[in-house]
């Protein structure tokens, strides 16, 4: 059983951006004008009570990011692996807590300032309702996470994001549910005017008819309601106990689905 993404589409494409400076403005723009989604990552403590500052205004955060997805980064950016197992609570609960006041949404992803973690800060963060967190290393290819809580990225937007756009564009059709994750700062588009990278990223990869364009959370959520699929022992029976409509590719070759709480046979 080969799986798809959401409406039958074969590959899918996500940013994630640290820090909250108000570059993001501009980058969360770019990739709504593009028809791509993107998860920023705040420090609830470094937002400004108003415009003019050197990180976005909080109380403009469903304007600024819009489309998009809002996820933690920690109150003040703090290394994780240097604390203690309260001081590591500290840190990140309240972030979320501050984080869906201000959205009025669950906020449940999240990535690790300075990438740093450990299997005990992977322990901690699951019980605070963290359900994904990246880290900033890459896999310079397109495979989906075993741990969502140590979730690479593909590359960086400085590391060769062309080459690797292309390379996704050209993934052989046998490879299931590739997945191009792309990370950065979006300061480092602005302080340098960079901004023709992402430009000509988005450009290249708009409009793609195979392409799922999802953030982050919503790209977990999927995954993990594939995982959670119940096959018959014989593998022909497959029941659908998530609320999520999970989509796969018949013998045929064209796109089919399972609804929620529906039982097919395969």
């Amino acid at each position: 059983m080969k799986f798809l993404y959401p409406e039958g589409k074969k590959k899918a494409l996500t940013f994630s951006y640290d820090d909250g400076e108000i570059f993001d403005i501009k980058l969360a723009e770019i990739l709504r004008k593009h028809g791509m989604k993107g998860t920023f990552n705040l420090n609830s403590s470094n937002l400004c009570d108003s415009d003019g500052g050197r990180y976005v205004n909080k109380n403009k955060l469903a304007e600024i990011y819009a489309g998009h997805e809002i996820a933690i980064h920690g109150v003040e950016h703090k290394n994780l692996c240097q604390m203690t197992d309260q001081e590591i609570a500290l840190e990140i609960l309240p972030d979320r807590q501050a984080l869906e006041k201000l959205t009025g949404g669950l906020v449940q992803g999240m990535a690790y300032a300075f990438g740093a973690y450990n299997d005990d800060i992977i322990r901690i963060i699951g019980t605070l309702g963290v359900h994904y967190s990246r880290t900033v290393g890459e896999n310079h290819y397109f495979d989906l996470p075993k741990n969502f809580l140590a979730w690479d990225a593909t590359c960086h937007h400085d590391h060769d994001v062309m080459k690797w756009g292309n390379e996704f564009l050209d993934c052989p059709d046998w490879k299931e549910l590739p997945l191009m994750y792309v990370w950065g700062h979006s300061y480092e588009f602005g302080r340098p005017d960079d901004w023709h990278i992402i430009e000509e990223f988005t450009d290249m990869m708009q409009n793609r008819d195979e392409i799922w364009y999802a953030t982050n959370g919503e790209i977990y959520d999927y995954i993990t309601a594939i995982r959670r699929l119940e096959f018959g022992a014989g593998r022909d029976i497959v029941y659908n106990p998530t609320a999520l409509s999970i989509w796969y590719k018949g013998k045929d070759g064209k796109p089919m689905v399972i609804e929620p709480g529906e039982t097919v046979k395969i």
